[in-house]
Parts: C-alpha cells; sequence; structure tokens
C-alpha cells in the first residue's frame, strides 16, 4: 500500500488512512472515518467499497462511477456517529475538476459497522 498521503486530506498515509478501509482490513470507527474513505473510493475508482458501505435499505444495486477527477475534500460539521453512536451526520464538500459537490450525508451504525444511508436535503 502506498506511502503517500490520503486522497481524504487528513494527511496520514494511505496505507494507515482509508487504504486498510479500501482493502477490508479493518472498519471504519466513525460516520466521518467512513466519509472519508467513501471519498478515498471515489477518487481512486472503487465501486466495490462504495457499495458494501452503502446501507442495503437505501442503496441501488449497482454503483457506477464516472471519470470524474477530485481534487479535495473539506469536512465542514460532523455530528455525533462517533463509535458508541448509531447514526452521525456529515457535512462535507468535495471539489473535483469543474466544481464541487456538497452534501449533508447521513450514516447509520448497525453490527458494530458504519453504512452511508443517504444525503439529507
Amino acid at each position: 500500500m502506498s506511502a503517500d498521503p490520503c486522497p481524504c486530506g487528513t494527511g496520514s498515509p494511505f496505507a494507515t488512512c482509508c487504504g486498510p478501509l479500501l482493502a477490508m482490513e479493518r472498519q471504519a470507527a466513525t460516520a466521518e472515518e467512513l466519509m472519508r474513505s467513501r471519498y478515498t473510493a471515489h477518487v481512486y475508482g472503487n465501486a466495490e467499497h462504495l457499495w458494501r458501505t452503502w446501507d442495503g435499505r437505501t442503496r441501488p444495486e449497482q454503483v457506477h462511477l464516472d471519470d470524474t477527477r477530485w481534487l479535495g475534500l473539506e469536512v465542514r460539521e460532523t455530528v455525533a456517529g462517533g463509535p458508541d453512536d448509531t447514526t452521525g451526520v456529515v457535512d462535507f464538500a468535495a471539489r473535483h475538476e469543474g466544481g464541487e459537490l456538497a452534501e449533508r450525508s447521513e450514516f447509520t451504525r448497525r453490527g458494530g459497522r458504519w453504512f452511508y444511508t443517504k444525503e439529507i436535503p
């Protein structure tokens, strides 16, 4: 795994940040950590990670990625979503060539695992 900085913006190496989550070597401890790993999955084109970390009650049958070039992530706010919580909200902005994707996302923790549930309008 790469010692390069993780695309998620923490400043940590990919090999110790989102890399183990994408490789299924460990689970995200918080909703924010899962959201950061999902951003990194977009950067690397890892649709499998996006699918398996999407709540089965709300996810599509397949996850399709386009060729968007992602440039950076800013976490604006995190509400709950800690290791002992069952829900969490992460507000973020992801920059890409051509613009920005801003979203307020809901996460749910079930069976000790965090899942992306949906965008909150």
